[in-house]
């Protein structure tokens, strides 16, 4: 029997990945801008951005089975 993820657990995935990426993307961005509304611009548009993209990388190498092994 072949593994497979499914959508719902990549997309949980990457939620969850992008919530500490905001946390530290905000404080460095902040720490550099010391401004809340430009931090928060930021924030919004390079993580819409960077979810789907890591959405389409982990559907990817879903389709990839080296390194996937099965279990007995």
């Amino acid at each position: 029997m072949a593994f497979q993820e499914h959508y719902k657990r990549s997309i949980l995935k990457a939620i969850t990945y992008r919530f500490i990426i905001l946390l530290s993307d905000g404080l460095i961005i902040f720490a550099i801008t010391h401004q809340y509304d430009t931090t928060a611009k930021v924030i919004v548009l390079s993580n819409i951005a960077s979810t789907i993209m890591y959405f389409a990388h982990e559907r990817f190498w879903n389709g990839i089975h080296w390194g996937k092994s099965h279990k007995s």
